[in-house]
């Protein structure tokens, strides 16, 4: 199979057969509509997970990581969230998905 290599504003995105793609902060900021900016805080919150928290402008995305970064935009968007608060509502989020998964798994099948 062939590999393709696209070329979006000097960034490089790599598509490999059965691979998912992988975005740069630039092209990752672009596809989901937001100023590179947010998506940093976004990141420095670790709101797109802790391993994204530690990197710096060389953070690669995936499109779960899109899709993630659109549901919050959603609650900033929609709703009116502030900045300040999405952290707490995105862990609020998340712990309550945790929480129905421990819940499921204690029910059995």
């Amino acid at each position: 199979m062939t590999n393709f290599i696209l070329y979006e504003r000097q960034t490089i995105i790599r598509v490999l057969p059965g691979a998912p793609a992988i975005y740069s902060l630039e092209t990752a900021s672009d596809l989901a509509g937001v100023h590179p900016d947010l998506l940093r805080y976004y990141c420095r919150h670790g709101m797109l997970g802790p391993a994204r928290a530690r990197l710096g402008d060389d953070a690669t995305f995936d499109d779960e990581a899109l899709y993630e970064l659109r549901h919050i935009e959603a609650y900033r968007r929609r709703y009116g969230v502030n900045r300040q608060a999405l952290p707490l509502l995105w862990e609020l989020e998340h712990e309550v998905e945790r929480l129905r998964a421990e819940l499921r798994f204690l029910r059995g099948p």
